[in-house]
């Protein structure tokens, strides 16, 4: 269950309390984000939509670690993310964190196998241990007949997926997806976003997605709205198409 309203009962996974997030420009203070509050439990898909410039971007960046807040608290998984150390943030991103992007962000030179074992790299785990991690995303997202394949010889569509088995190649506690279908076209757009539905239903992911396109919020379960960097309506996706 999603909740907005700073009431959880303190066994949500993500739990976010009085969120803000300013910016300096010369003598100008733009408030991106201000006192948001929200609790997502395990196995929630969550879509965040919004205007440009509405702290979307930015709220899912503070969520995953790659930035920090300037007011607040943000708990994942029972860590304190926002006083961590540098250092200890890296690791923890590492490991509970998997990013999806507009820009697939693959390596050209590398194969589709090789892209998905990046992140495993980085880990204690045997080159058999990474190969069966490897085989296993690349099979989840239907690509495990082009793992030998490189980004040029791949569609789109086969891009981002790639891209997807490596965000869960690692296991992470939850995927943030950034405009994921944003550089896809429809068909290929569709075949993304049932992929992440089917992480959330078959394989029990946490997802919060940010998007532009009504079509890809109509999968989650919540829709919630920023607007000028607060969080002012939530309803079931389902409700709203």
């Amino acid at each position: 269950m999603v909740r907005v309203d700073g009431g959880g009962d303190g066994t949500s996974l993500v739990t976010v309390r009085n969120l803000g997030k300013t910016y300096r420009r010369g003598s100008e203070e733009i408030h991106v984000l201000q006192g948001l509050n929200l609790d997502v439990d395990p196995g929630d898909f969550v879509a965040f939509m919004g205007p440009s410039g509405s702290g979307k971007t930015t709220l899912l960046n503070l969520l995953g670690g790659l930035d920090v807040p300037t007011t607040g608290s943000i708990r994942v998984a029972g860590d304190e993310i926002t006083s961590m150390s540098a250092g200890k943030l890296t690791a923890w991103r590492a490991r509970h964190v998997g990013f999806v992007f507009q820009m697939f962000n693959l390596l050209p030179v590398l194969t589709a196998y090789q892209n998905v074992e990046l992140p495993l790299l980085l880990t204690r785990l045997s080159r058999r241990e990474r190969r069966e991690h490897v085989e296993t995303a690349l099979a989840v997202v239907g690509l495990a007949d082009r793992m030998h394949h490189y980004p040029r010889e791949l569609s789109g569509g086969q891009e981002q997926r790639v891209a997807i088995a490596r965000a869960v190649v690692t296991d992470p506690t939850f995927l943030l997806c950034d405009e994921p279908t944003g550089d896809l076209d429809r068909r290929s757009a569709d075949e993304v976003l049932e992929m992440i539905a089917q992480l959330v239903s078959e394989y029990r992911k946490t997802v919060l997605l940010v998007t532009h396109d009504p079509r890809a919020a109509e999968r989650a379960h919540v829709l919630l709205h920023l607007d000028k960097g607060v969080l002012v309506e939530a309803q079931r996706a389902d409700l709203v198409r």
